[in-house]
């Protein structure tokens, strides 16, 4: 028997964000889920169309059917302060059993989604974009805005365009603490640049440190593969960013 069938499973669960599927259909994006070996998908609208109600549970099946949990949907835009707009989408996460929407709200619309949050006692992972977010640049920058809002309110931390920003991701992790519902990741070969995004483990960003951050604070979501390159072709990219992160976790001593 090795060492490592003694491990400890894992406390990070390796998911993908369907954004990294975007030039593929429903069909592919289950089967590409199959390669890499996880049930975890961040659903986009791509892959779950908001349609009607029916046909929003009929897809959803489909992906529950073929062994795939929706873990989150998003990024879902709340930039409309109204309560049909945000209404329509609560009920469309609500009918595919989703519990977390990845959001892209403004500072305006917040109430509003809080409002609804509580409603449908929803988690709110607000995603940070980098320095081109007008509202949400940095982790810090939503943490600021939601820390004495309803707890569902939360984070979903990108690590990559935080990391443009000049954010300590690490560091970003144990400030969100129980707030941060998502975590998007990717690598970057040159932290200022966003087009210079590579396969997790070619790059310049602490994953090892990432991971520790997350199981410290005993983060209980999902870390999302967000593969914004290659978009005709991105498997072979995904594949080696999952093998890497599993390598790494077998590394710190868990099942990977």
């Amino acid at each position: 028997m090795k060492a490592s069938d003694n491990a400890p499973s894992s406390p990070i669960r390796l998911g993908v964000a369907s954004y990294s599927f975007r030039k593929f259909g429903r069909v592919e994006v289950i089967e590409f889920m199959k390669q890499l070996s996880t049930p975890y998908l961040n659903v986009k609208e791509f892959h779950l169309p908001m349609t009607t109600p029916e046909q929003i549970k009929q897809v959803a099946d489909e992906y529950t059917a073929a062994g795939i949990k929706l873990t989150a949907a998003g990024t879902i835009y709340f930039t409309e302060d109204n309560d049909d707009d945000m209404r329509s989408k609560f009920e469309y996460c609500k009918i595919a059993g989703i519990e977390v929407i990845i959001a892209g709200p403004t500072p305006k619309t917040l109430p509003r989604l809080e409002r609804f949050a509580k409603q449908y006692d929803t988690k709110i992972a607000i995603h940070n974009h980098g320095p081109e977010d007008k509202y949400f640049p940095s982790p810090q920058d939503v943490l600021q805005l939601v820390k004495n809002m309803d707890p569902r309110i939360g984070l979903c931390i990108d690590v990559g365009h935080a990391a443009r920003t000049g954010t300590d991701v690490p560091d970003a992790i144990y400030q969100a603490g129980p707030r941060l519902y998502d975590v998007h990741v990717k690598d970057l070969a040159n932290a200022a640049s966003k087009e210079s995004q590579v396969a997790v483990g070619d790059g310049i960003l602490p994953i090892g440190k990432i991971f520790a951050a997350l199981i410290a604070i005993r983060y209980p979501g999902f870390v999302d593969l967000e593969y914004e390159i290659n978009e005709t072709n991105p498997m072979p990219g995904m594949i080696k960013s999952f093998a890497y992160m599993r390598g790494v976790l077998a590394g710190m001593g868990y099942k990977a």
